[in-house]
């Protein structure tokens, strides 16, 4: 088990339905009932009565519910007690990261922290906006770069990059689709979008489709939930024919022969990401990283 499993749980049984607790987590719901029904197979046992007003814990569930405070208490509390422990000005950054960013932001921002706090030590982590602002509300991480502003009042951010998407075709294709100016967003339509799943980022994967179907495309599904598109499976797909994917000017992965990047006329689809830290932070090192990410950022 893991301790984000275990505040999940603690937090279906204390909000009484998924559907609150995945709001309390910024989770997704079905997300949130795959993480629960991952649970109960790990363990063996139903932990959860589920009926149309709400869920409630089984006695299994109930003992997990105990357990799983316990356990939190106690992992807080070592890692306090091991704070105490470390030398004057050290620390460790925890930084959550998408699959793609502008080639180079990183690296000069990360290279400004560590002239400036030689003793900061990153440890950065590739995971989806959904998961790194869960990791954000439990502590598990201390700045996320997200592809969608964080709801409430608990987590600051800040854009910090905004990239006007294009996009990739088969170039045996291209000839069909690409005028003076670039690629008409309608003129897709026929196309299949090789898309990511919602579950990773819900508002700027419902604002993206929400463009393209404005735009007369028939989306098909969406990739399976819990699969990262990664740039080996646009590539793929896009190579196959009939399909095209989204990605930025400059992208930081290298485009094969096969496959052509065209700009969209009128810049329709822009992705944006935000710099995102809890708003109790005080940690001067972390305000050095926001500012020079904001610095840093592509115009």
């Amino acid at each position: 088990m893991e301790l984000r499993e275990l505040r999940a749980f603690i937090a279906v049984v204390e909000e009484g339905g998924l559907s609150a607790a995945a709001r309390r987590l910024h989770l997704s719901q079905p997300a949130l009932s795959q993480t629960m029904s991952a649970l109960e197979r790990e363990l063996g046992v139903q932990l959860l009565v589920r009926s149309s007003t709400g869920v409630q814990p089984t006695e299994a569930g109930t003992t997990l519910l105990t357990e799983s405070r316990a356990v939190l208490a106690r992992h807080d509390q070592a890692v306090a007690a091991v704070a105490r422990h470390t030398t004057p000005g050290s620390s460790v950054l925890r930084l959550g990261i998408p699959l793609e960013l502008p080639s180079g932001l990183l690296t000069e921002a990360l290279a400004e922290l560590a002239a400036a706090y030689p003793t900061t030590r990153v440890q950065a982590r590739h995971l989806s906006t959904s998961a790194q602002t869960a990791a954000l509300h439990d502590g598990e991480l201390d700045v996320g770069l997200l592809r969608e502003r964080p709801l409430g009042h608990d987590i600051d951010a800040v854009q910090v990059v905004e990239e006007r998407l294009g996009v990739l075709l088969a170039a045996e294709l291209a000839p069909d689709f690409v005028g003076p100016e670039g690629i008409r967003l309608e003129s897709l339509a026929g196309l299949a979008w090789v898309g990511f799943p919602r579950s990773g980022s819900p508002a700027w994967y419902d604002e993206l489709t929400a463009i393209l179907r404005s735009h007369g495309l028939d989306l098909a599904p969406s990739a399976p939930e819990g699969q990262a598109l990664i740039a080996e499976v646009k590539l793929a797909a896009v190579s196959a024919g009939h399909a095209f994917a989204l990605a930025p000017p400059n992208w930081s992965q290298p485009i094969p022969e096969t496959i052509t990047w065209s700009p969209l006329v009128g810049h329709p689809l822009i992705r944006r990401t935000w710099a995102a830290w809890p708003a109790n932070s005080h940690r001067r090192d972390l305000g050095h990283l926001i500012v020079a990410l904001e610095k840093c950022s592509p115009a």
